[in-house]
């Protein structure tokens, strides 16, 4: 069964930091890119960072820049995304994504960044 698990999200100040975890599990997590996205209420759901199979590379989206960063481990079949200099703009849920031969999605984790 395949499984993507976040966690850490939560409410933080502006200028704050948070890391997500996205656990994998139910399938081969190594050969997959994987993603993170985002959606916050009312909008459309946005791309935010990805990360090759082997980590090697990665790419974000203009508005992340500099502040967010995406990383992998494929012992531990997890993806993070830490997040530092945070927004009131930041505020949304965050989802991970496995792009390989069948995509999945996990179930997202709120994000809220408020004084």
């Amino acid at each position: 069964q395949v499984q993507l698990v976040e966690s850490g999200g939560g409410l933080v100040q502006p200028g704050g930091s948070l890391r997500l975890s996205c656990a994998a599990s139910g399938f081969t997590f190594s050969s997959y890119v994987m993603r993170w996205y985002r959606q916050a209420p009312g909008k459309e759901r946005e791309l935010v960072a990805a990360i090759s199979s082997t980590g090697s590379s990665t790419n974000y989206a203009d508005s992340v820049k500099g502040r967010f960063t995406i990383s992998r481990d494929n012992a531990k079949k997890t993806v993070y995304l830490q997040m530092n200099s945070l927004k009131p703009e930041d505020t949304a849920v965050y989802y991970c994504y496995a792009n390989g031969l069948n995509g999945y999605w996990g179930q997202g984790t709120q994000v809220t960044v408020s004084s």
